[in-house]
């Protein structure tokens, strides 16, 4: 996904990041790089919402339950297979 306008950080490399950003994994760096895209990317920024929201409906209903590595490897794939879908 792009939005076709030039920014420091990439649209795709944005996305890509999102989950480990959401999960407070990244360094300062990366996510001063990925706030400072969300600001200027709407439809970063319209990706990331609905990404968060399903990341909290999931924390909310699963508790403290890890995913197996299969479900989540399943989870993402089919994540990037609708990515693919929408901007293919």
């Amino acid at each position: 996904m792009s939005c076709g306008k030039p920014h420091a950080t990439d649209c795709r490399e944005v996305l890509d990041k999102v989950y480990t950003y959401l999960d407070g994994e990244l360094d300062e760096n990366n996510c001063v790089d990925i706030r400072e895209h969300l600001d200027e990317c709407g439809p970063c920024l319209e990706e990331y919402g609905l990404e968060q929201v399903v990341k909290q409906l999931v924390a909310k209903h699963c508790g403290c339950d890890r995913a197996s590595e299969d479900l989540r490897a399943k989870v993402l794939d089919r994540i990037k297979q609708v990515r693919s879908d929408l901007t293919g």
